[in-house]
């Protein structure tokens, strides 16, 4: 019950023929065009470019009467397609069919090409009867320009607890497309709710600066007049040059200050399988938020779990998801016996983009803390690469993956390796520790770990060795001296910190890369804006509403905002970094900047609150009366990466996920 259509290809990027023809403004037209075909009695379907089996994935064709199929390709004549043989466009002319359906848009040159093949009495259609409209297009001469479809799903909520509170979401950017050329450029919005159906729609106008963007769910609420909501919010941008993906940084929070998290962008392109999601612990209830991402229900059966590495033990949901419909999916309910560290598995067919799990915390006075995380994309193309090993006499630590060690005398920071590759049977993981001029201050070996395994370790293993007080890193690397079994490269963790006094958590997780080196290697170090090496850092460091001024905090929102920087080296680099946080004010305008250094193989933790003066800060919040401040994190000389996070008023809340760049 998979989706047999084609979304993403990590070498050529995404296709946006799936996302065309499954936009929620095209798909009503498709819907009609479809049932005006069903009236006929013959129909012939004209597949130029391959697109007619993954097009009637999504579209039913049950009520369509196809006589023929023709293809333009040689290479494609005889093949089954829609349950015909396909036969060459020439013989088009001897159909008896009423309709013709080219699958295909932008047609014109296509329809010119065969007018002369098309019988007297036969009607031609096409894709282009539900195209956009043109001002809703960045490239209307191309259609499929993936700069037309730049669009992202966001999980969206604004609801009332079981005590009262409510919980919201806020979603941050920044024009970033500014410094690509981009003018006039409009958000696109569309939320949908539970059900799948549209309860709010809007542009939201953004000015030709590097503005900053928030989307606030109570905002659109009060805005709109809606209820209580639990959907998705589908961002599609307008105008954009140079960069098709839309990256955010998603929040949520309540009027409790004790509820808050964070999570980020979801991935635009629906997947086959994904990971890194964690069972419960006992005093916990984890939910897998299912949506949507077509115009076609998601049949019961389609979405599977299992756990890591029993792929035959897997449970059903035995439930239709509506199209663009949202369901949450508890783990306790398809597999009871789940429990924390173990590892779930989920078989999505495509259906949906990387999904967020809750987790819903109970306390013994009653009180249920959410919050939210993502899981990852379990790639299917991989496959152990010997390469990978021989290289490391250039490569140094080659792939690794860097994670904040939050100061142990207040935060238990717990590290869960987590295969994220159906070829991944073993895994060869050394910790390296690190303090934060980037002395080595501890190693753990995991050992060659099993795919079946979950096997966590937390902070308190390295004992005292100087992290206690002042943050430092954690370095995932491959230990080619234990392996058995050749690795692939998607080395990805879970990373869970805990306040010792509070029990508040936050979590994240990531995968490895090869950074800072000018070798190259299948792409690495990855660049965001050209060919590898990407050897320079642009961050995207959203604020708290407050700007870390106390006078302004309300509520749960989130008094502060911390940044922890990471300088990781596969192979030594430069000594230093030369760090530029620059603090922008929501109309674009750069109100302040300073200058940090790193060591290489070190790491930064700090609050912007220490870093900007309030005077600095409240000029960024004051400026238009919008709170959309941000911070960019710039550095020329070396790639860092990053983690931010909000602190809650009352100092016993916090969120943390990584950054992102472009």
């Amino acid at each position: 019950m998979a989706l047999c259509i084609d979304t993403f290809s990590n070498s050529d990027g995404g296709f946006p023929f799936f996302k065309a023809a499954g936009h929620p403004a095209s798909a009503p037209l498709i819907i009609k065009l479809l049932k005006r075909l069903s009236k006929a009695n013959k129909v012939a379907i004209y597949d130029p470019l391959g697109f007619a089996n993954g097009f009637f994935e999504i579209y039913s064709s049950n009520e369509i009467t196809i006589a023929d199929v023709y293809v333009q390709d040689l290479n494609n004549i005889g093949k089954q397609i829609l349950g015909c043989t396909s036969e060459p466009i020439t013989n088009l002319i001897y159909s008896e069919a009423d309709f013709v359906l080219i699958i295909a848009f932008d047609t014109t040159k296509i329809l010119s090409d065969i007018k002369h093949l098309v019988p007297s009495k036969c009607k031609v259609l096409s894709l282009d009867e539900a195209r956009l409209n043109e001002n809703r297009l960045t490239n209307k001469s191309r259609y499929l320009d993936s700069l037309n479809f730049a669009t992202n799903f966001a999980w969206f909520r604004d609801i009332k607890d079981d005590h009262g509170n409510s919980l919201h979401t806020r979603l941050v950017s920044a024009n970033y497309w500014y410094r690509y050329g981009s003018k006039n450029i409009t958000f696109w919005l569309i939320l949908f709710d539970d059900n799948g159906e549209i309860i709010a729609e809007w542009d939201q106008k953004i000015t030709d600066s590097p503005v900053g963007i928030t989307i606030d769910s109570a905002e659109i609420r009060e805005r709109f007049q809606l209820g209580d909501f639990t959907g998705q919010l589908l961002v599609h941008v307008l105008g954009v040059k140079g960069h098709d993906i839309v990256k955010y940084a998603l929040d949520t929070y309540s009027d409790n200050p004790l509820d808050l998290s964070c999570t980020h962008d979801s991935n635009a392109w629906p997947a086959d399988f994904y990971a890194g999601i964690p069972a419960p612990k006992s005093d916990e209830k984890v939910i897998i938020w299912i949506q949507n991402s077509h115009p076609a229900p998601i049949p019961a059966g389609a979405v599977r779990i299992n756990l890591m590495g029993h792929n035959n033990q897997a449970a059903s949901l035995n439930k239709e998801i509506p199209p663009f419909g949202s369901y949450p999916l508890s783990i306790s309910d398809l597999l009871p016996n789940a429990i924390w560290p173990q590892q779930i598995e989920l078989t999505a067919g495509k259906h949906f983009t990387r999904p967020r799990y809750e987790i819903l915390k109970s306390f013994t006075d009653g009180t249920i803390k959410h919050r939210l995380a993502h899981a990852n994309i379990e790639r299917v193309d991989l496959s152990p690469d010997p390469e990978i090993e021989k290289i490391s006499n250039l490569m140094g630590k080659g792939f690794l993956l860097p994670a904040p060690i939050l100061p142990a005398s207040k935060f238990l920071t717990t590290i869960l390796p987590t295969p994220m590759a159906l070829t991944q049977e073993k895994l060869p993981i050394t910790a390296l520790f690190y303090n934060y001029l980037g002395k080595k201050v501890a190693e753990f070996e995991f050992g060659e770990i099993l795919r079946t395994d979950s096997f966590e370790i937390t902070s308190d293993i390295i004992g005292d060795c100087g992290l206690d007080e002042k943050a430092g890193h954690v370095e995932l690397i491959y230990n080619f001296s234990i392996a058995t079994h050749s690795v692939d490269g998607w080395l990805h963790a879970l990373i869970r910190y805990e306040d010792k006094a509070t029990g508040h958590v936050a979590e994240s997780s990531f995968g490895a890369h090869i950074f800072n080196t000018v070798l190259t290697w299948n792409g690495e170090p990855q660049s965001y804006s050209s060919n590898p090496p990407g050897l320079t850092t642009r961050l995207f460091l959203r604020t708290a509403s407050s700007m870390g001024i106390s006078s302004l905090a309300v509520g749960g929102e989130g008094a502060d905002t911390f940044c922890h920087l990471i300088y990781p080296a596969s192979t030594p680099w430069h000594t230093e970094s030369n760090t530029e946080v620059i603090l922008y004010a929501s109309s674009g305008k750069q109100i302040a900047s300073r200058k940090i250094n790193i060591a290489c193989g070190g790491s930064k933790y700090f609050l912007i609150s220490e870093i900007f003066e309030e005077d600095e800060r409240k000029a960024a919040y004051q400026i238009d009366g919008v709170n959309n401040g941000y911070i960019i994190i710039r550095d020329t000389t070396c790639r860092l990466f990053g983690y931010h996070g909000l602190i809650s008023a009352c100092g016993k809340a916090f969120s943390l996920d990584h950054m992102f760049g472009f």
